[in-house]
C-alpha cells in the first residue's frame, strides 16, 4: 500500500516541475505566466521566448509525463493486467494535475498537453505516436496549436480502435476521456478559433 502512495506522490512532484517558469526566469528573466496566453507550457514559451526556450520546455514536460507513468513498473504487477493499467491511468491523471497545479510554482501551471502526451506514450505508444504525427501535420498546415492538440487527442481513441484494432474497453474509455478533457481545457481557444482571433504558431520562420 505504501508503495502506491509513494509512487503517486512522486508522480505529482514530477508533474509539478515548472520547466517553462524555471527556464524563463533563469535564462530570460521572464515569467511566461505574465505574458501571452499566461500558460506555463511549451506553446506559450514559444510564443513569448522563442524556439530555443520552448524546445527544452517541451522535452522536459514530455519526459516528466512518461517518467511518472513508468513508475508503475516499480510495483509487482503482471504485465498487461487490469491492475497495472488502472495504476497507469491514475499516474496519468496525477502527473497532469501536477503540471496544471504545480506545488513548485504557486499552483499556477499550464494546460498539460505535452505532459499528457508523454504520459499516454507510456500507456499505449502506437496510438499516441500516430496522434503526434497528426498534430505535427495539422500544425504545419493550420499553424493553430490548440486545434492540432484537440484533433491529435481525438485521434488517440479513434486510431486505437480503427487502426490498431484495440478492443480493450478501459483503454478506449481512457482515450475518450483524454480527448474530452483536451477539448474542455481548450474551450477558450475554441471561442477564439470560431471568432478568428486565435494566434498562430509557425514552425518555420516566414520570409518577409
Amino acid at each position: 500500500m505504501y508503495i502506491y502512495i509513494l509512487i503517486i506522490i512522486v508522480a505529482y512532484l514530477l508533474g509539478s516541475i515548472p520547466s517553462a517558469v524555471w527556464i524563463g526566469k533563469r535564462f530570460y528573466g521572464v515569467d511566461v505566466r505574465e505574458h501571452g496566453s499566461k500558460n506555463a507550457g511549451a506553446t506559450n514559451t514559444l510564443r513569448v521566448l522563442g524556439r530555443k526556450a520552448a524546445l527544452p520546455v517541451f522535452i522536459i514536460d514530455l519526459f516528466k509525463g512518461f517518467a511518472a507513468v513508468s513508475l508503475s513498473h516499480f510495483v509487482d504487477l503482471l504485465p498487461n493486467s487490469n491492475e497495472l493499467f488502472n495504476l497507469k491511468i491514475v499516474l496519468v491523471a496525477v502527473v497532469v494535475l501536477g503540471h496544471i497545479f504545480p506545488i513548485f510554482a504557486g499552483f499556477k501551471g499550464g494546460k498539460g498537453v505535452a505532459t499528457l502526451a508523454g504520459a499516454v506514450l507510456a500507456v499505449y505508444y502506437p496510438a499516441i505516436l500516430l496522434s503526434v504525427a497528426v498534430f505535427i501535420i495539422l500544425l504545419a498546415i493550420t499553424h493553430y496549436v490548440s486545434l492540432s492538440s484537440m484533433v491529435g487527442g481525438i485521434m488517440f481513441p479513434v486510431s486505437s480502435y480503427l487502426v490498431f484494432g484495440q478492443t480493450s474497453a478501459p483503454l478506449l474509455i481512457f482515450g475518450c476521456v483524454v480527448a474530452v478533457l483536451l477539448i474542455i481545457t481548450h474551450r477558450k481557444n475554441i471561442k477564439r478559433l470560431i471568432a478568428g482571433e486565435e494566434s498562430k504558431i509557425y514552425l518555420v520562420k516566414r520570409k518577409k
